[in-house]
């Protein structure tokens, strides 16, 4: 048996695969919940009704989906011109890191200007915290991937450090934290007394634009031609290494944005469990989504109503919240299987 490249994919085969992939996912954790003794149907009732059932539990879910739609076009566009980003943890970091070092007081600026400054700074911050892997990638053939995913780690440590020294709060009793962003340097709130905030507007945004962006922009077509096949792309006169470049700066960004939307749209300060783990549910977003900006805004709201829901879920029948990372795993691991059958078939011999 060998794998065959498809000549071209249905338009219904890239509709399917997301679809058949997540009822796989299902499928395979629904055996977990009935080996933890849980009946089934209920376990499932209950997690779609903790993410989505409420006017509270949709409104949790959107505040979860706004870092994670702007983490998962960080991987969207990084993956479409084959820059392997597993770095947009650290990213998301480094942008959180500059947005409270320039939103709580240092500069004197209108109230007007501090937003938009907090909020660029951020993208900044995050797009140098890329460019350094990608330059090693242009110049020495360095692999992304071991960069980027070590300088997370890197990141981390040079947050806790910050927090603990000269960004620490004197009124936090100890606390490892950052000063609270002032009001100024603060996203409104979106619905009232919810948590849902502007940063979800800005991240839709963004999805629009990068689609924009990416399939009608000469940038977009350099970007998919390098993604597609990188040494005909320099054939044909396209500037690789400034075209990898501009996607680890755009790449970046997005991350570092996600950092700057949570500490000013939702926790007004920065500690180091600000992420759950935001920048590595960002792959599997932009996975799940096949890398399509828009298809990204509708993984991010499914995987946040998981990880909603699992704690309702768990609450009622007793299954670990647990099993929302296993899903969100195994769904991607269904995805990945499902885009390889959708671009090549099986022959014998």
């Amino acid at each position: 048996m060998r794998l065959e490249r498809r000549e071209s994919v249905p338009a219904w085969a890239s509709v399917a695969a997301p679809l058949a992939a997540v009822a796989a996912a299902l499928i395979l954790c629904a055996l977990l919940v009935a080996a933890s003794g849980a009946p089934v149907l209920k376990a499932f009732a209950t997690l779609f009704e903790g993410g989505f059932g409420s006017r509270f539990a949709i409104g949790e879910t959107l505040t979860r989906a706004t870092p994670l739609i702007l983490t998962g076009l960080a991987a969207a566009v990084a993956f479409r011109a084959k820059l392997w980003n597993i770095g947009a943890e650290g990213q998301l970091y480094l942008g959180a890191l500059a947005a409270v070092a320039l939103g709580s007081g240092p500069l004197a600026l209108p109230a007007w200007a501090l937003l938009p400054v907090v909020m660029l700074g951020a993208a900044l911050a995050g797009g140098l915290a890329l460019l350094g892997p990608a330059l090693l990638k242009t110049r020495f053939g360095v692999d992304e991937v071991v960069t980027t995913l070590l300088l997370n780690f890197i990141v981390l440590l040079f947050v806790s450090m910050m927090l603990e020294g000269p960004m620490k709060d004197p009124m936090a009793m100890g606390w490892p934290q950052s000063a609270a962003m002032l009001p100024e340097a603060e996203l409104p709130r979106l619905v009232a007394r919810s948590r849902v905030h502007a940063g979800l507007l800005i991240a839709v945004a963004l999805a629009g634009l990068v689609w924009v962006l990416k399939s009608r922009t000469i940038w977009g077509f350099e970007m998919r031609a390098l993604g597609a096949n990188p040494r005909a792309a320099a054939f044909a006169g396209v500037p690789v290494g400034k075209v990898v470049l501009r996607v680890a700066l755009l790449s970046g960004g997005l991350a570092g944005l996600a950092g700057a939307c949570e500490v000013a749209g939702r926790a007004g300060y920065l500690t180091l469990d600000l992420s759950p783990g935001y920048g590595y549910s960002g792959i599997v977003i932009a996975m799940l989504a096949q890398l399509n900006p828009l298809g990204v805004i509708a993984a991010a709201v499914m995987v946040a109503g998981v990880f909603v829901g699992a704690d309702a879920m768990s609450r009622a029948v007793g299954v670990p919240n647990y099993i929302a990372d296993v899903l969100v795993a195994v769904s991607l691991l269904c995805m990945l299987t499902a885009m390889l059958f959708t671009r090549y078939r099986l022959r014998r011999g």
